[in-house]
């Protein structure tokens, strides 16, 4: 078996790799608007899965603190990418839902299918009590953070007003004093995956200049191709018959998280469940407490100001996801029941989201 088949088998997500040419040529030759916007989505998740690799092999050269917040500040850098292209297009509805997709896909789909796959491997399966508690209230305090402007901005003025701004502003403050606190916390704790070192037999074998160059060349990608997606994001609605509100909330947030959703589930089915609860919840956190409130002043700076301000469909989906996930995760224990109920409960909002006009 020759090095690139077993590097492939190893990695399929590497065969998508031939989705970059295919965008090229798709847009050299004008294929519709629906193909670009396909290829195009299929080239981002072997590209996010380079970055989260090359993080990680980042990570493992630097002590625990440093590597949490490498982790931290790259481990949704696709998602951030593609929604900064949004915003600059001035697509701010579709930002907002891509938010509230990614915290109930982490909290739902994927840790529902981690639960459900491991449960049906091994039965009831085991996870760290204590952590699942601490990220359950920061998941609270993370929602509470993103209703407070949406709900108080409607008897403080209009949502285009400067006193709805300065609450935006304030609220993404607070968020980001809050996710610096939380990871504070659990690089401190030491059963936390934050605080693990990794012993010198699982340190990466490349050097740290191949590593610095993979995560430069896919990071250039990743922004080529959500440039791409963006440019035919309304001819592609206007195709396919689906909302603004529905790509954002559904579609793009499995684009950008395809490859961290995989290790979650591979890592229930090892019977780490400590992991792959940390990887959903913790990346729900991240989307919440940084990328949100980090989207707000990129927003500003590129002059479409993206406030916290979301709908009531968002809030309930938010409000639904966190207090089920954290029900299912307060005993430390999960089956594959559970999962399938976290399963069952995000089809039924993604149908409520695709029927919504």
């Amino acid at each position: 078996m020759s090095r690139f088949t077993s590097y492939v088998l190893k990695k399929p997500l590497v065969i998508l790799l031939l989705a970059l040419p295919l965008t090229l040529a798709a847009q050299l030759l004008g294929w519709p608007p629906v193909a670009v916007f396909i290829l195009a989505a299929l080239g981002i998740i072997p590209l996010a899965s380079f970055i989260g690799d090359a993080t990680e092999d980042l990570a493992a050269h630097t002590n625990p603190r440093i590597g949490a917040l490498l982790n931290a500040t790259l481990g949704n850098a696709a998602e951030l990418i593609i929604t900064i292209t949004a915003v600059q297009a001035g697509l701010l509805e579709l930002v907002k839902a891509s938010i509230t997709g990614s915290i109930i896909g982490n909290l739902l789909l994927v840790l529902g299918f981690a639960m459900a796959a491991g449960g049906v491997k091994y039965g009831i399966q085991k996870f760290n009590k204590r952590n699942a508690s601490r990220n359950a209230i920061l998941l609270v305090l993370a929602v509470i953070t993103l209703i407070v402007p949406s709900v108080f901005s409607k008897s403080i003025s209009t949502t285009g007003s400067a006193n709805v701004e300065t609450l935006s502003i304030g609220v993404a403050v607070v968020m980001l004093a809050l996710y610096g606190l939380g990871l504070f916390d659990a690089s401190r704790t030491q059963d936390s995956p934050l605080s693990y070192k990794l012993p010198p037999r699982e340190l990466p074998s490349r050097q740290l200049s191949l590593t610095l160059l993979i995560l430069v060349l896919s990071t250039l990608g990743v922004a080529w191709l959500s440039e791409s997606l963006v440019h035919v994001a309304e001819a592609v609605i206007t195709g396919l018959g689906i909302s603004e509100f529905f790509l954002g909330i559904i579609l793009v947030p499995l684009i950008g998280n395809v490859a961290e959703h995989l290790v979650s589930v591979q890592m229930a089915l090892k019977n780490k469940m400590d992991l792959s609860t940390e990887i959903a919840i913790s990346s729900s956190l991240q989307i919440a407490l940084f990328v949100a409130p980090l989207l707000v002043f990129i927003s500003l700076l590129l002059g479409h100001p993206l406030q916290l301000i979301f709908n009531s469909f968002e809030l309930l989906a938010l409000l639904t996801a966190v207090v089920v996930a954290t029900l299912v995760s307060s005993d430390g224990e999960s089956t594959w029941l559970e999962g399938a109920g976290l399963l069952a409960i995000y089809l039924i909002l993604g149908l409520a989201f695709f029927l919504l006009p």
